[in-house]
C-alpha cells in the first residue's frame, strides 16, 4: 500500500479589535487588499465583517506549515495596525454582542443568511481547520469515522472560548454551542464507503438543499476542494505554537490510522452516542474533567490520555519529522488551555478590584499579546 504524503494545510479565522477600545471593528476598506498583496488567495473575508480568514499553502512538513502560518499571522497583524487594529485568535470575543455585528455582503454569505435565518446571525465565532492530504477517496472514507474518535481530544486541548457577551459560560468551548445550531454539523455519520458518501451528498444537491459538500460542516469531513480529510473541531489557538502542535497531532493520528490499515487492522469504531459524550466533556471542561476511555470503562484524566496518544503515534511523528511539535502538546497542559489562561487573567483583574468590563478588556489585551508572542 503506497504511503500518502500526509501534506498539511491550516486555516484560521481571526477577530479584528480596536487597539484602544478593545471592541470589535469591521474590516476597513483596503485592509483585505493590503493583506492580499502579501498573501494573495491565502487571505479572505469571513461571514462577519469583523472577521478575516487565512490559509497556509500546502505544506510537506510541520516546520514548513509553521513558517507559513507565522507569515500569514504577521502579515494580517502588520496591515491591521495601519488602522489601529489587531487580530486576535480566540473563538469568541469576551465582550462583544453578536447583535451589533454585520455580515459580509457577498453572494455566498447573503445566501447563508437567507438559508439559515436567525441562527447564522449568532455566528460570532472563529475556528481552526487542519487538512491532511490523503489522495485516495476510499482511504478518506475509511479513516473518517475512525478519526472521529479523537475529535474530543483535539477539542479539549484547543479550547479558547469561555466567555460570551461578557458572561463566563462555564464552558471551555462556547463556540460549539453556537455552531451546533446550524444544520449538518457535529460528528459525521457512519460512512461505509466513498460511494455511500457521494450518494448522500448527491441526494441533497439534487434536491437543491445544498449546492455542494462545502455546506456540510461536520467536525471532520472529506474536503470538497482538496484531496484531504479536514478536521474542523478545534477552537482557534491564540498562540501560534499551540496551533502547530495541534496540527502535528492531527497529522500523526491520520498516519497512525493509515498504518493500522496497512496491517489489516483498524481503530475500533464507537457509536456517535458515546463519542458525543466525550465531545461534550471536552466542550464543558476542556482538559480539566477527563474523557471516557471506553475500553477501560472509566473516566481518565486528559494528561494521562495525552501521554498515551503521544506513545501511540510516536512512530508516526518520527516518520513525519514532527516529534518535537507533538511533544509540545504537553506545554498546553502545563501552561493551561487558552480558556484556563483567559479565566486566570480575569481572576487577577478581579482581585485587583477592577470592574467587570475592565476585567473583560484585560482578557482581550491578553489575547492580543498571545497572538504576537510567537511571531
Amino acid at each position: 500500500m503506497a504511503e500518502p504524503e500526509f501534506t498539511l494545510g491550516i486555516e484560521e479565522e481571526y477577530l479584528l479589535v480596536d487597539r484602544d477600545s478593545l471592541a470589535l471593528r469591521e474590516a476597513p476598506d483596503g485592509l483585505l487588499e493590503a493583506c492580499q498583496e502579501d498573501l494573495a488567495e491565502q487571505v479572505s473575508p469571513e461571514y462577519l465583517q469583523c472577521q478575516i480568514e487565512i490559509g497556509t499553502r500546502v505544506a510537506r512538513t510541520i516546520p514548513e506549515a509553521r513558517d507559513d502560518l507565522r507569515r500569514c499571522r504577521a502579515s494580517v497583524s502588520r496591515h491591521a495596525a495601519r488602522w489601529n487594529l489587531s487580530p486576535i485568535a480566540a473563538s469568541c470575543h469576551p465582550l462583544a454582542d453578536w447583535k451589533a455585528q454585520h455580515h459580509t455582503d457577498r453572494e455566498r454569505y447573503n445566501q447563508l443568511r437567507q438559508d439559515l435565518g436567525g441562527v447564522v446571525r449568532r455566528m460570532l465565532i472563529c475556528g481552526m481547520h487542519v487538512h491532511v492530504g490523503l489522495n485516495d477517496d476510499s482511504l478518506r472514507a475509511d479513516l473518517l469515522n475512525q478519526m472521529a474518535y479523537f475529535v474530543p481530544h483535539l477539542l479539549a486541548l484547543s479550547t479558547s472560548s469561555p466567555f460570551w457577551q461578557g458572561i463566563d459560560t462555564g464552558l471551555a468551548s462556547y463556540r460549539l454551542s453556537v455552531f451546533d445550531n446550524l444544520p449538518r454539523t457535529g460528528l459525521p455519520p457512519r460512512i461505509e464507503s466513498w460511494e455511500e458518501y457521494e450518494r448522500s451528498v448527491a441526494a441533497l444537491v439534487d434536491i437543491g438543499v445544498i449546492e455542494d459538500a462545502t455546506k456540510i460542516w461536520w467536525d471532520i469531513r472529506p474536503s470538497h476542494r482538496f484531496p484531504t480529510l479536514e478536521t474542523r473541531i478545534c477552537d482557534v489557538s491564540p498562540r501560534l505554537n499551540h496551533a502547530v502542535s495541534l496540527a502535528a497531532a492531527t497529522q500523526c493520528i491520520a498516519r497512525m490510522l493509515w498504518r493500522l490499515r496497512r496491517s489489516n487492522q483498524r481503530w475500533r469504531r464507537y457509536d456517535n452516542f458515546l463519542i458525543a459524550e466525550n465531545r461534550w466533556r471536552a466542550q464543558r471542561y476542556g482538559v480539566g474533567g477527563g474523557l471516557i476511555d471506553f475500553g477501560r470503562g472509566e473516566i481518565v484524566p486528559v494528561p494521562a490520555l495525552l501521554e498515551e496518544l503521544i506513545d501511540l503515534v510516536a512512530e508516526d511523528a518520527d516518520a513525519l519529522g514532527c516529534m518535537a511539535e507533538l511533544e509540545a502538546t504537553r506545554d498546553i497542559l502545563q501552561g493551561g488551555t487558552s480558556s484556563e489562561r483567559q479565566r486566570a487573567v480575569r481572576d487577577a483583574a478581579e482581585a485587583e478590584g477592577q470592574d467587570h468590563d475592565s476585567q473583560m478588556r484585560a482578557v482581550v489585551r491578553h489575547l492580543i499579546e498571545e497572538f504576537h508572542a510567537d511571531l
